[in-house]
């Protein structure tokens, strides 16, 4: 009888810790699923997060291209100059730059934007064509409705009564070359200038020969020394009858005897070249 109620006891504790543990397998099983499933929705959340960030991150940017673009557009806005020239808000503040260091009186006599922007393309001019071509006695620089006009003497170029170039005008030419080929849209125009005083030769016939030759023999230098495009280059010659003075003494003759070259640029983009020296 005791050995029985022993057994029936035993069986019961046994069954007892079976149910037990089967409750708390199914109590972690329970918990396993359910961290699994928050995992999933946790996963999920995330990529829909990082989609969401990532086209915040597309409008975003789209709207600083956009802010860019209307800032570019507004610099690159064109406006006319006096009839005579177009030319963007980015030249125009780099205009405004240039004039502060004009001198005080040429600046004075600026009434007009035409002005002022002839006053900096020459300052401009200039500069980048440094020591060797700045204005003397000897070179002169104009500019008259966008169009620049450099007058060399023909003792920098030449010898007396020779069209063949002299070898003291390489570095001038250097120069000239340097921002005609840095310009692609520019066009030049070489012109020869004698003072009235009669040549015949074997190989000229008057002046309109000698200003011709001179006028050629700049082009040919330019093309074949400088590599300058021979389309952009124009040779002509205007004889002794443009003079700039009067042809009354012999330093008035010298003064008009010169080779002029004459750019006539796009400006705005000319400008932005000077500029940028």
């Amino acid at each position: 009888m005791k050995k029985s109620f022993t057994l029936i006891v035993l069986s019961g504790v046994l069954t007892l810790t079976s149910c037990v543990s089967k409750k708390k397998y199914v109590a972690l099983e329970q918990d396993l699923q359910d961290t699994r499933s928050t995992l999933q929705k946790t996963a999920v959340e995330k990529e829909e997060l990082e989609e969401k960030f990532a086209k915040i991150e597309a409008r975003v940017a789209d709207y600083n291209s956009k802010i860019n673009s209307l800032k570019e557009s507004s610099d690159e806005k064109m406006v006319m100059v006096d009839d005579v020239a177009m030319i963007s808000n980015t030249t125009k503040e780099k205009m405004k730059s240039t004039l502060s260091k004009v001198d005080s009186e040429k600046l004075a006599g600026a009434t007009s934007l035409k002005d002022s922007m002839n006053l900096a393309v020459s300052y401009n001019l200039k500069s980048s064509l440094s020591d060797n071509l700045k204005e003397d006695e000897d070179i002169s620089i104009d500019i008259d409705n966008t169009v620049v006009m450099i007058s060399i003497s023909d003792k920098m170029l030449f010898n007396s009564g020779s069209y063949r170039v002299s070898n003291k005008a390489d570095d001038i030419l250097k120069k000239l070359a340097d921002v005609i080929n840095s310009e692609p849209s520019l066009e030049v125009m070489v012109e020869g200038h004698t003072d009235p005083r009669t040549i015949s030769t074997t190989v000229l016939e008057d002046n309109w020969d000698l200003s011709v030759k001179r006028a050629t023999s700049i082009v040919r230098k330019l093309q074949k020394s400088y590599s300058v495009d021979p389309g952009k280059l124009i040779a002509s010659g205007r004889s002794s009858y443009k003079p700039l003075v009067e042809n009354d003494t012999n330093e008035n003759m010298a003064i008009n005897r010169r080779t002029r070259i004459v750019l006539l640029p796009n400006m705005d983009k000319f400008f932005a070249l000077l500029s940028a020296n």
